[in-house]
């Protein structure tokens, strides 16, 4: 297996896979209230998540010594927690995705924080390849943004079968689903709390 497989795999398996929990949560609310029509901007997002993901593992390969866990962790579960009652305030108050620019800002912020989480575990996978450093984190980005796109994907998928094809009001689809991943990231924050 070349060096580029082995970074792009380890980039998708960070996603999809039950460890990339978080990261399959906050991107089931970042895609969801957006339809196929609004593709672009969800992918845009889901991009910008992983440019503030990979500036954080950039730092920790390049810049960052240890950083505590735990108060980590209890932020992941926040931005998730955020995101779900975030999209339910949206809909509550009916407003458009005219929100992009807010989302951008947001999203920007939850990747640099998601990006913490996983900045130990990938200084010692860098560390493990004697070449360029920079050229892992670029593979290990490639798989990372594919997996992303994929479960982007996987959501606008499901939501046209709920919505178009099974009848689901689109704003009752919105609300369940952000209610319940709400519910399951406030159980993360009390099981996480670093205090």
């Amino acid at each position: 297996m070349s060096d580029f497989q082995l970074y792009f795999l380890t980039g998708l398996r960070h996603v999809l896979s039950f460890d990339g929990l978080d990261h399959i949560l906050f991107l089931i609310m970042l895609a969801l209230p957006y339809t196929f029509k609004d593709w672009r901007q969800v992918a845009l997002l889901a991009t910008i998540f992983t440019v503030g993901h990979t500036m954080t593992l950039a730092l920790a390969v390049y810049v960052l010594g240890h950083i505590s866990p735990a108060p980590i962790e209890f932020l992941i579960a926040l931005t998730i927690f955020l995101t779900a009652v975030f999209n339910i305030f949206r809909q509550a108050k009916g407003s458009s995705l005219s929100t992009v620019n807010l989302m951008a800002v947001t999203t920007l912020f939850f990747g640099i924080v998601h990006g913490l989480g996983f900045g130990k575990d990938f200084r010692m996978l860098a560390s493990g390849n004697s070449g360029n450093k920079f050229i892992t984190l670029l593979e290990f980005t490639l798989g990372l943004e594919s997996a992303q796109l994929i479960v982007v994907l996987c959501v606008l998928v499901i939501g046209v079968i709920a919505c178009d094809a099974l009848k689901v009001n689109r704003r009752d689809w919105l609300l369940v689903i952000s209610a319940f991943v709400a519910g399951i990231s406030a159980t993360y924050l009390i099981e996480r709390r670093f205090w």
